[in-house]
Order: structure tokens, then C-alpha cells, then sequence
């Protein structure tokens, strides 16, 4: 734990992702790495006396099929309020609109969802478990599917609602992130496309790619997040 809380205090201070009075919302799916997130974050404000709150919120996409029951302990033990938003994004993407390709826009539904929420308990910021697997998937997906060149960005200002989107772990790869969450209350995706995605794709092109060259994980991270190696096509 000690080396992603390193990892993430890095990244925390050259982005400048958390200020003193900042009231933090973190978007708990019930998944590794936004439960990793949640405990990061909480050690963070422990050990490095940071003065900032700290929520947790799901967004039951299933309309109350999910048992959340095992966060809420967790979170009971942590001291940080934790609130669950029940919806119908399931049945609204795939009995009435029976979408083809549902991830973009279940991700929208429930940014939204969760924006709102975070919002009404008055937080300013959100904070979303992507790691930098996610990093190297999104430019992957970016690239093959929308022909253009776009990474997840460590901290972006939404102005619609207010709020500031912050992704802590963005220096912290996803094998160190299995490592650390074996005793957290990870609850099943009930989601019908879950492993069946085109992140799910490109993760594992970033696996096989892995196999071939070892470093290559390491290398695509050190590319996409200093700018000062990009050697792209010159502007006109």
C-alpha cells in the first residue's frame, strides 16, 4: 500500500488534485479499484494530515438488485458516509432501448447520475478509480476506434454541474492494485456486458502486447504522460 499511496501522492501534487476544504465524492462501483481508491484515499488524508471530507456514492444501475450491504460496512469501519443512488440505467439501455454498444452510454448515465448526487451532498469533487491500465485502453480505444489521439486526463472542471473529476491512481498500474485489494468487499458486476466490452478488448491486446515485450506496459505510461516525448505531426 505504501508504494501506490506513493504513486498517487505524486501525482496528487504535480496536478494539484486535492486542495484543503475540498469535499471528495468517490464513485464506489463495488469493484477493486474504486474500493482501492476509497482506502487510498482515506490513508492519504491519515498520513498526510490533508484537510479535505470524504463520501462514497454508488450508483445502483440494477434498481436495487445490487447488495451494497458489504461497502457499507466497510465504509461503517472507515468512518466515511457512504450513499447508494438507485437507478434504471440497465433497463432504460437494454429492455427498452436494447443498445447494440451499451458502454458509452451506460458511462454517461451514470457520470451523470453521479455528478448529481455528489452535488447534492455538496461535494466540489469526484474521484474515479481508473488506474493507468486505463490510461493505455482509452489511448488504445482513442486510436482504433475514433481515429484520433486522447488520454484520461487527471483532473477536468465540468462546467455544467460544478464540479471537478479527479483520477488519483492514474500512476498506478492495475496488477498493483489486485495486490492490495484481496480483503476488500468486492461485489459482483451484474452487468451483461461485463468481460464483454471494447475495454475489455483492448485490455487484453495491452496483455498480449505485454507477453511480447515486457516493458511495453511501462513505456506507453512514461509516453502518454510526459509531453515532452510526444514527437506527433507538426501543426501547420
Amino acid at each position: 500500500m505504501r508504494r501506490i499511496l506513493s504513486k498517487m501522492r505524486k501525482l496528487i501534487e504535480e496536478q494539484e488534485l486535492i486542495k484543503n476544504g475540498d469535499k471528495i465524492a468517490v464513485g464506489v462501483s463495488g469493484g477493486k479499484d474504486s474500493l482501492l481508491l476509497l482506502k487510498a484515499l482515506h490513508e492519504y488524508k491519515k498520513y498526510f494530515n490533508s484537510n479535505f471530507e470524504l463520501i462514497a456514492i454508488a450508483i445502483d444501475l440494477s434498481n436495487k438488485e445490487m447488495d451494497y450491504n458489504p461497502i457499507k460496512k466497510y465504509c461503517e469501519e472507515l468512518n466515511i458516509e457512504f450513499y447508494v443512488e438507485n437507478s434504471n440505467i440497465f433497463e432504460i439501455i437494454f429492455d427498452i432501448r436494447k443498445e447494440k454498444n451499451p458502454c458509452s452510454l451506460c458511462a454517461k448515465m451514470r457520470r451523470g447520475y453521479l455528478n448529481n448526487v455528489a452535488k447534492k451532498h455538496g461535494c466540489n469533487k469526484v474521484a474515479l478509480g481508473h488506474h493507468a491500465d486505463d490510461l493505455i485502453d482509452t489511448f488504445l480505444m482513442s486510436m482504433f476506434f475514433e481515429g484520433r489521439l486522447y488520454v484520461l486526463q487527471p483532473k477536468t472542471y465540468l462546467s455544467q454541474t460544478d464540479i471537478t473529476i479527479i483520477r488519483p491512481l492514474l500512476f498506478v498500474q492495475e496488477s498493483e492494485i489486485k495486490n492490495e485489494s484481496k480483503n476488500l468487499p468486492v461485489i459482483d458486476n451484474k452487468c451483461p456486458q461485463n468481460h464483454n466490452s471494447q475495454r475489455e478488448n483492448a485490455k487484453n491486446i495491452l496483455n498480449k502486447l505485454s507477453e511480447i515485450y515486457p516493458e511495453s506496459k511501462n513505456k506507453i505510461i512514461n509516453a502518454l504522460i510526459h509531453s515532452e516525448r510526444y514527437h506527433l505531426w507538426p501543426e501547420k
